[in-house]
């Protein structure tokens, strides 16, 4: 099958089963809210609130605030390998605590390939030579605690995509975009925080997150009349720490995740009036619908520092009139020393109705390596607060 059937399999899979998510419009380069790690991934896609590792660059850079030490990891995983094609996606972090900023820089190089194309003339199916596409983003960032239960984190980011290399037809402009973006982000671990009414002391147990990515303008592959929004987006995210001994931990975490995305007729809001009118285009109502539901559970055991070995699982769920995604997701990981090795299994097969997922029955590896931090952060919420 050739690539280009690839891509064309790929933007359908993944704009049906977004459509009704971008509530108002579509949105350009939704690489952007892909799932990128295989940690979070076995976990329903859900991390805003436990956010202790360097993926938390994506899912809540404020997370890293509580880190210490460094760490650099890649995730890799396959779209679509039924139909052989060379499609992929790759997804590079990097964090660096220093004591003399106060805090963490971070780093991270999303890579999403649609493969090798054969460019011909508009009305000559003669080869006239080849061209890859792909989108990518280089991401920069900090995070650093405003007091011991606080934590905040920003990124800066940029965003290229390449679908094509030559002007298309009677097109004066080429296939090829770039834009940037930012992040704002929050994060609360409290010491101490006693429950009302049952006085039960939940202080380095719970964890609340949130984060506003991808804010920044329109991108726009012709003229400024055809740009698209890119997807800002906005994650609220919870983790609970249900056990913890000095073999064993059990991890919790629930995400719920809205776009942020506004569009009357053919025309996109910018997104400093999306994030308010993206709640308001619909009855509230509607707008709690599109709001997708991630949870998972994560188990650890071992000892802090040695080696650890965890399984997780997790479910996505999307309302089935915004959207209709449904699935379960599987994973496991150890931890030895400084190394690090996860993977994820997600399917949608128990779901017949629901849309169906580029990484359906699709493995997702992430390799890390970590040094310098404190004993235990890869084992749920951080120690040392």
């Amino acid at each position: 099958m050739k690539p280009i059937l690839g891509l064309l399999l790929f933007c359908m899979l993944f704009s049906v089963a977004q459509k009704a998510t971008y509530a108002q419009g579509e949105s350009a380069v939704p690489f952007l809210l892909l799932a990128p790690d295989s940690r979070a991934g076995a976990m329903g896609e859900s991390g805003a609130g436990l956010a202790d590792n360097s993926a938390a660059i994506y899912w809540n850079p404020s997370g890293i605030a509580f880190l210490k030490g460094s760490e650099i990891s890649i995730t890799h995983s396959n779209w679509l390998p039924q139909f052989h094609l060379d499609l992929f996606y790759d997804y590079l972090t990097y964090r660096q605590y220093i004591p003399e900023i106060s805090g963490s820089i971070t780093s991270s190089i999303t890579y999403m390939n649609f493969g090798t194309f054969v460019r011909t003339g508009p009305d000559d199916p003669t080869p006239l030579g080849t061209f890859t596409a792909f989108n990518a983003a280089l991401t920069v960032g900090y995070a650093t605690q405003l007091s011991p239960d606080w934590g905040i984190g920003f990124n800066f980011r940029i965003i290229h995509s390449q679908l094509s290399d030559q002007p298309t037809a009677q097109e004066q402009g080429r296939g090829v975009a770039t834009s940037v973006s930012f992040d704002i982000s929050g994060m609360w671990r409290p010491g101490h925080f006693v429950l009302p009414f049952i006085n039960t002391d939940i202080g380095k147990k719970i964890s609340i997150g949130a984060n506003l990515s991808n804010l920044g303008p329109k991108m726009y592959y012709i003229d400024r009349a055809q740009a698209d929004p890119i997807p800002t987006n906005f994650r609220l995210g919870f983790a609970y720490q249900i056990f913890n001994d000095k073999f064993n931990s059990l991890i919790y975490t629930l995400d719920f995740n809205k776009l942020l995305v506004s569009k009357v007729g053919t025309t996109s809001k910018p997104f400093y009036q999306a994030i308010y009118a993206s709640w308001t285009d619909r009855p509230f109502s509607q707008e709690l619908r599109t709001i997708q539901t991630s949870m998972g559970f994560e188990y650890w055991y071992g000892t802090p520092g040695d080696f650890l070995f965890a399984l997780r699982a997790g479910y996505f769920y999307e309302d089935p009139g915004f959207g209709n995604r449904k699935f379960l997701t599987f994973g496991a990981g150890i931890r030895y020393d400084i190394y690090g090795f996860d993977f994820s299994y997600l399917t949608t097969s128990v779901f017949p109705n629901s849309q169906d997922n580029p990484l359906n029955d699709t493995l997702r590896f992430t390799v890390s390596i970590g040094w310098g931090g404190i004993p235990g952060d890869t084992r749920g919420l951080p120690r040392g607060i």
